[in-house]
Formats: C-alpha cells, sequence, structure tokens
C-alpha cells in the first residue's frame, strides 16, 4: 500500500472515538423564522413514524400554531423548573431524558443559555452530555450564533448576539440548511409569522433588511459547505482514497526564511477570502535550516505569526527537498490551490538546485500553482550568503591524514601492487571522507588521492606528468566516486539527521504526556507542564490562571521570575483574546515574556508563559511547532482535570438530592409516627391524665429529640464541625450510662453486660462515644426480636480492644455488612429495614472515625441476629492514667 492510499492513523483514531457516542444533526438557518424548529419536527415525525424511539426536550414554538401542531404525538419531556430571584424558569430536564434514554431527542436552539443554577451554563453542553450517553439529537441554530462568524455578522448587521456555540460542535455534526429567499421571508414577518406586528416593523427597519438576508444567507450556505467539506475529507483520509477530492477549495502556500514570504502570507489571505476557502502556510523544513542564523530564524517567526493573525493555518513538514516536502503535503491536505514564490535567481543557480516552481507544475497535476514574484535574497555588504557548509578544518587534516597513510601503505606493498590495485586503495579516503564529512570534503579527498597516485605512482614518477592516457581514467574514477558518494552520503544523513529530528519531537511528546497523564491536581499538573517546557526548551516557564480581580501564577518552574505591568498586560490580553501576546509576537512586543494561551474548544484555560535568561526570543522559529503540539497537548490535559472537578461537582450534587430525598422519604414517616401518637395522647388528656398516656408522651417526645438529634449531629459530620474533646474514659461507666439513658428504648429485653472492669481505659470524646453506644443499643432494642437478649462484651485480645452489641434477629444480607453504615441507608430483607431514618448507624461510623476509631458489622456465628462493633486500636488504649493526662 502506497503513501496515497494509506488510511490515515489520525483519522481512524477521531472515527473510533465517535463509537458509543450518539449523532448530532443540526438545522441550520440564515435568521429567525426559515422555519428550522417546523423542519426539525417534520423529520422528528417521520422518524417516529418509522419506528424510532423519540422524545421532545425542548421546542419553542413563539404560539405559531402550524409548529404546535407538530409536536402533538410526540412524547414531551416536562421540563425542569429552577427558581431565580423570585421567578421560576422552565429549562429542559437534562436528568429526566438520560433516564428516559430515547434513541432520539429534539432540542431547539442550541445556542440557548440556560438558567442560573442548571447543571450547565450552555444548552450545547447539555447536548454534548446526551450525546456522550449514546442519544441521538436534533437541534437548530441561527448562522449568527456560530462563534468564529459572529464578528462578521455583526459588522455589517450592527446587531451582536451574546449566545454562541464553539465551531466544534458545528464541525463534528450533519448539518441540514433550513433556507428561503429572503423576499419570502420579509413577506412571512411582514404576516406576523416570525415576531408580532410592532416588533416586526422594528425588524424589517434593521436586521431584516434585504441586503442583511441576503449576506446571512450566503453565509449559512458557505458554512455548511466548509462543514461538509471537513466531513468529506475525513471519512476519504480514514478509507485511504487517493485524489483531490475538490468538492471545495483548500489553499496552501509555501512560506521560507526570505523576506518576501510576508507578501506571500498577505497575497494567499486575499486569495482565500475571495474563494472563501480554507488555507495553511506550511514550511518545509531541510537540512539546510540547520544552518540559520538567528535572523532568519526570527523571520520564520514572523511569517508564522502573521499566518495565524490573518487566520490560517500553519505547519511545519520536515524532508529532504522543498519539492518533496509540499508534494507530500499538499497530497495529505488534498490541496487545490497552491501558492509559491518565484525569486530573481541566475541560470546557474537553476541548473545546480533545479526550479521549485516548475517541478510542482509539472509533478502536481490537479492542482492550481499561483506563482508571485518575489525579491531576490540579499546580503548584507560586505559578507557572503551562506551557500553550505565548506567543511570543517578537522575533516580536511582526516581526510589528508588518510590519504597519506594509503600512500605509506602502497608504497610499502608496490613491488607486489600493480597500479590498477593502488587505484583501488585510494577509493577508501574518498569514501570514508565523503561519507564522514560531506561533499566538499570528499571532494577535496578525491582530488588529493588523484595528485599522490599521480606523484608517487604514475610514470615517470615524483611529476604530475601522466605519459599513458589510461591512467588519466583512473584519476577521473576517483573524482566521480567521491561526488557520487558524497551525494548519496549527504541524502542518507539529511533522511537520518530528519528522522532523528522526528524521534526526539516525537519523544518529547510521548514523555511529555506521559508526565501528565498520571497526574489529576490541577497545581501538580500546571507544575509538571512548566517543568517540563521548561527543561526542553532551556527556558523559564510559568502558568497564569484567572483570579479575581486578574491572572495569578498557579506554578512556575523556578521562584526568580518576575512580571511587570507590561508583562501582566501581554499575559492578560493573551488569556482574553485567545492569542499570543509579548515577545516575538505582534502585540506588546517590548514585553521580556511570550504568553501562549491554552485554550479548549472556545474556552481559554491559562495563560503559558516563556522566558530566557539571557533575553532574546523564548522559543526559535524551527522550535515552534513543538511548542504548538505541547501547547495541545496541556490544553487537553487541563481541560481533563477541569473537567474531573466538574465531574466531581455534578456526583456530590447528586448525592446530596439523594440524600435530600432519602431524608425528606425517611423523616417524613418516622417523624409522623410519634407525633401521631403525642397528638393521640394529647387529646386524650381532656378526658383525664393516666400514667400510661404521660409514658407514651414522654416516650415518643425522647424520640422525636433523637431523631432531630441524629439529623444534628449528620449536619455536624458532613459540615465538618466536630470538635473533639478527648481523655482518657472508663468503658465500664461509659456502658452503663448508655444503657441506663436507653432502658425506655430496650424495654422488654433482657441486657447481658461482660464489661470486665480490669480493661484499660481509652481516648476518646465521651459525649460522642456516649452518642455511639446509644445509636447501636437503640439500633439494638427497635430491630431485635421481642423478649430476645441483647449482649454488651468488650474483648481486649493481641492488643485491640473492641467493644461490641450483639442482638438476635434475621440478621444481615451476606456481603453487604458494610452498607448497613451508609446515610439513610436501610437494607431490604434485613432486620435494618424495620423503620428509622438511616442515619444512627452513620453517625456512628462518622463519629467513631472522627475519634480513631473503626466500626464493624457482621452476623453472628452461634445463633442469628446482628454484631456492632467499635474498634480501639492500640494508639487509643491508656496505660497510665496519670502519664495519660499529662
Amino acid at each position: 500500500m502506497n503513501d496515497d492510499t494509506r488510511p490515515s492513523p489520525e483519522a481512524l483514531l477521531r472515527q473510533a472515538s465517535q463509537e458509543g457516542r450518539g449523532r448530532l444533526k443540526i438545522f441550520l438557518g440564515a435568521a429567525p423564522g426559515v422555519g428550522k424548529t417546523y423542519e426539525m419536527l417534520s423529520e422528528g415525525a417521520e422518524r417516529r413514524r418509522a419506528g424510532v424511539d423519540i422524545v421532545i426536550g425542548v421546542v419553542e414554538t413563539h404560539g405559531r400554531v402550524e409548529t404546535e401542531a407538530l409536536t402533538r404525538g410526540h412524547e414531551i419531556v416536562p421540563r425542569k423548573a429552577i427558581p431565580y430571584e423570585g421567578r421560576t424558569l422552565d429549562e429542559m430536564d437534562l436528568d429526566a431524558i438520560l433516564e428516559r434514554a430515547p434513541t432520539l431527542v429534539l432540542v431547539d436552539e442550541l445556542a440557548h443559555t440556560n438558567a442560573p443554577g442548571s447543571r450547565h451554563p450552555k444548552r450545547y453542553q447539555d447536548v454534548e452530555e446526551l450525546l456522550a450517553a449514546g442519544i441521538d439529537v436534533y437541534s437548530t441554530i441561527n448562522i449568527q450564533h456560530i462563534e468564529s462568524l459572529n464578528d462578521v455578522v455583526a459588522s455589517f448587521t450592527r446587531v451582536r448576539v451574546r449566545e454562541t456555540v464553539p465551531d466544534s460542535i458545528v464541525e463534528m455534526a450533519e448539518i441540514e440548511v433550513v433556507d428561503i429567499p429572503p423576499d419570502e421571508l420579509i413577506e412571512r414577518l411582514k404576516a406576523g409569522k416570525v415576531y408580532l406586528p410592532h416588533e416586526a416593523t422594528r425588524a424589517l427597519a434593521h436586521f431584516f433588511s434585504k441586503s442583511n438576508l441576503s449576506a446571512l444567507r450566503e453565509l449559512a450556505l458557505r458554512r455548511a459547505a466548509q462543514a461538509v467539506d471537513a466531513q468529506m475529507l475525513e471519512h476519504v483520509r480514514a478509507l485511504g482514497v487517493g485524489g483531490t477530492w475538490a468538492g471545495g477549495e483548500r489553499i496552501v502556500v509555501a512560506i521560507s526564511e526570505l523576506p518576501g514570504a510576508l507578501g506571500l502570507v498577505r497575497a494567499t489571505k486575499r486569495i482565500a477570502d475571495a474563494m472563501h476557502a480554507p488555507w495553511t502556510a506550511v514550511y518545509i523544513e531541510t537540512p539546510r535550516a540547520q544552518t540559520f542564523g538567528e535572523a532568519e530564524h526570527r523571520r520564520l517567526a514572523e511569517v508564522f505569526n502573521l499566518a495565524t493573525q490573518l487566520g490560517g493555518d500553519v505547519a511545519t513538514v520536515p524532508a529532504t527537498s522543498v519539492v518533496d516536502g509540499l508534494k507530500t503535503f499538499t497530497t495529505e491536505a488534498r490541496a487545490t490551490q497552491l501558492v509559491v514564490g518565484k525569486s530573481t535567481r541566475s541560470r546557474w543557480f537553476e541548473l545546480r538546485h533545479g526550479s521549485v516552481v516548475d517541478q510542482m507544475v509539472r509533478e502536481s497535476p490537479g492542482i492550481a500553482v499561483h506563482v508571485l514574484p518575489m525579491d531576490p535574497p540579499t546580503a548584507p555588504r560586505g559578507t557572503r550568503m551562506r551557500t553550505g557548509g565548506w567543511g570543517s578544518k578537522a575533516g580536511y587534516a582526516w581526510t589528508t591524514a588518510m590519504v597519506a597513510g594509503v600512500t605509506g601503505v602502497a608504497s610499502a606493498l608496490f613491488h607486489i601492487l600493480n597500479l590498477g590495485n593502488v587505484a583501488l586503495l585510494y577509493l577508501l579516503p574518498v569514501m570514508a571522507a565523503a561519507s564522514l564529512f560531506g561533499l566538499r570534503t570528499g571532494l577535496f579527498a578525491g582530488v588529493v588521492s588523484s595528485i599522490a597516485y599521480n606523484f608517487f605512482f604514475l610514470p615517470p614518477t615524483g611529476t604530475l606528468t601522466i605519459n599513458n592516457p589510461e591512467n588519466v581514467i583512473s584519476i577521473l574514477v576517483l573524482l566521480g566516486i567521491a561526488f557520487v558518494t558524497s551525494q548519496l552520503t549527504s541524502r542518507v544523513r539529511a533522511q537520518a539527521d530528519i528522522a532523528a529530528a522526528s524521534a526526539r519531537t516525537n519523544a518529547a511528546l510521548a514523555g511529555f504526556l506521559r508526565q501528565l497523564t498520571s497526574l489529576n491536581d490541577p497545581v501538580a499538573l500546571a507544575r509538571a507542564i512548566c517543568e517540563e517546557i521548561g527543561r526542553l526548551f532551556g527556558v523559564r516557564a510559568l502558568i497564569l490562571v484567572a483570579e479575581d480581580p486578574g491572572l495569578a501564577v498557579q506554578a512556575a518552574n523556578g521562584a526568580d521570575y518576575r512580571l511587570e505591568t507590561m508583562e501582566m498586560a501581554a499575559a492578560q490580553w493573551a488569556y482574553d483574546t485567545g492569542a499570543p501576546a509579548g515577545r516575538g509576537s505582534s502585540t506588546l512586543a517590548a514585553s521580556e515574556w511570550f504568553f501562549q494561551p491554552l485554550r479548549s474548544g472556545e474556552r481559554t484555560l491559562a495563560v503559558l508563559g516563556l522566558a530566557r535568561e539571557a533575553g532574546g526570543d523564548p522559543v526559535r522559529s524551527d522550535q515552534l511547532p513543538l511548542l504548538m503540539s505541547l501547547v495541545d497537548q496541556a490544553s487537553l490535559v487541563l481541560e481533563r482535570a477541569r473537567l474531573e472537578v466538574e465531574m466531581r461537582d455534578v456526583d456530590a450534587v447528586r448525592e446530596r438530592d439523594r440524600l435530600r430525598q432519602a431524608l425528606l422519604s425517611s423523616v417524613s414517616h418516622d417523624l409522623r409516627t410519634p407525633l401521631t401518637s403525642v397528638m393521640a395522647a394529647a387529646a386524650e388528656l381532656h378526658r383525664g391524665v393516666t400514667p400510661e398516656l404521660i409514658d407514651t408522651i414522654e416516650t415518643e417526645a425522647a424520640r422525636l429529640n433523637r431523631f432531630v438529634g441524629n439529623l444534628l449531629d449528620m449536619a455536624r459530620v458532613e459540615a465538618g464541625a466536630l470538635r473533639l474533646r478527648l481523655e482518657p474514659t472508663d468503658l465500664t461507666d461509659a456502658v452503663a450510662g448508655a444503657v441506663h439513658d436507653t432502658k425506655r428504648v430496650l424495654e422488654g429485653h433482657a441486657i447481658e453486660l461482660d464489661v470486665a472492669p480490669n480493661l484499660p481505659l481509652v481516648r476518646v470524646d465521651p459525649q460522642l462515644l456516649h452518642h455511639c453506644l446509644l445509636n447501636l443499643l437503640d439500633n439494638a432494642g427497635r430491630y431485635a426480636d421481642p423478649g430476645t437478649l441483647i449482649v454488651v462484651r468488650a474483648e481486649h485480645r493481641f492488643g485491640l480492644l473492641r467493644l461490641s452489641v450483639i442482638d438476635q434477629g434475621p440478621g444481615l444480607p451476606p456481603g453487604r455488612e458494610k452498607e448497613v453504615f451508609e446515610t439513610f441507608r436501610r437494607l431490604e430483607g434485613s432486620d435494618r429495614a424495620i423503620g428509622g431514618t438511616g442515619l444512627g448507624l452513620a453517625i456512628v461510623k462518622a463519629f467513631a472515625e472522627a475519634m480513631g476509631m473503626t466500626v464493624e458489622a457482621s452476623n453472628r456465628e452461634d445463633l442469628t441476629g446482628a454484631r456492632f462493633s467499635l474498634c480501639f486500636p492500640v494508639a487509643l488504649l491508656v496505660r497510665d492514667t496519670d502519664g495519660a493526662n499529662l
């Protein structure tokens, strides 16, 4: 399989990443009123009739009768009411849709901003979560809501919309353009089918003018065409199909370090604007780039920055020649237009090096080549232009020594060798010099070898005269071998240098990503990014994040950084605009630092700052591609960390909602029972007071008090408001006090206290321990079988003190013993499911762990029933009471 038809690994990976995700279809319109919602509902109705499980998540009919009629027959998920500033706002119920899990959901107005308090600030983020859950989505959007076109639309409509959607959402979606002619839309507006009459009059005078609608219509059609073109290219790359596939124009401009490259970029921008086509500035990095000085690198950086500012993509391609690199890149990019510059070169230069323009025209069929004139390269007065390396002095010295050594060996063996064999010996220094030191040194070796061969071995010896014309062929062969070997070696060395540079880049990227993927903490990630980038480029690096009222340094690879007013202004500008600023850029270039925003989609996550100790540009132009790759990886990792934090917050919110619902369901039932008893007893007081009534009121009031106390204790635990007062405590007294306070709950049960008086004291908070024992005894009294024995036993073995409350009842479900300590958890099919709020055992676990203890739950081995234990480690045991109080 050749390179032209090899499937793109990146495209295959992107396709694989979409497996299991839902598909998004966007109905795109030029303006309100073109019928996007109507079309979405109509297609949804067709899918429903075909048997697809479809629901309406949210649809805005705006009172249009024909649109409302299409919603009938669809299952509509009720919206979620969200209170906000004394009002109630209705938003799409994302959780209800996820729980319903339909095949397809209709979500109108993709750019909508959700009410404060919603899970996501934007509706398109709700859609992303639906897609991640494998649910297909149909949605609608107007062209002015696409982020990259927001400024363009505002420039001629004088209306800037605040609700936008990232281009990445549009690029991954299937797009259907809903289009009607401007005159027809204006008639619909006048007829009151879009806005109310008084609003329609104002809209006609401003946004809905025919010129505006025509321009918006063109934008919508072109943006849809671009999205389709990008998806088509992705598909053919994944299949490995060759060809240009010129469904849309794609422009590539070849740039270089020459002064005229800036003009090439500007001209390409004008061509791209005229064709409304995407464009890329590509630099072909050949071995000649290794000879560049600071001026060439600076000029290349200016060209890259200009291309980025003008909205183009940039790329660097390593190759052995400019033609090979351009052919490879234009083939991979499926380019239809190529812009190259042609400098005024001498005929001798073109004979030696060839013409890039001529070769690209001959060897790139199907691509239109634009040739623009460029000024010839100039060199400073008094200097010569660099045309290549002439070799090192050491190389010439070693070459001379090798020729001398071969001459000596040949002289010693001349009596057994003929002239042909001597000539073969001289091939050794020629090939060695050409392989080790390059073309010019190899040619030097050929010339010196020829002279030595002629002087010492060709008759008449001792002169440079050649009597036999056949020996001239030997000298020419030496020179020819030197030239051919040098050329082949230079190509091999160039390919090896390119491969080594590519390997170094890949190794740097792999190592960088390996370092970051093992971290989750945002601060640790920022510190690792700074250290790795600082090490790779030999610069000072720092990361700034947004904090009220501005930016603040989150991490740096050293403590000796200083950010003056100029630097902070450049960093803030980079954060606000999402474009580079500072030294080496076109904005606030007087700054000592270069600032590169770390972005994910349309969001700026942080700003990376780079500076060099000795001054100068922090990053050379040939290092920019590597830096951009590292920046992209760092942005992805930071976004992953941000999403993990958000997901933890979402999980916490879900858990709080679950606990709140469990609390309401538990408390509403368990508080109602004692309240009913108290109210009934109070009603009987009118007929006369009896000891039984008083006892009922006291018992149920105490029960209510325990419920409320448990709620308050749980609130203290979750708020982290526990204040420990540790002191040596006698377990015998603690158990006796708890049993006394729960005598009403334990009524009807025999109590056995198996707590030896000689047990060591324990260092705990007596009040918290008392609460733990109360809840354990209350749990045993309520759930043990009537009339059975409840045992409180303390065992001290192998340095561990275990205090257990043992009851007789159904016990716990095997394998689920630990679940009884979860908040509001009451296990079905066990003795833990008989009423109660489910807070008591959770409070026991929280209090015990706060004091350094552990809790255990298990079933009895001798009888049926449960055993709950408080385990005191050795660190909590007090052997010497006096010493413990010191």
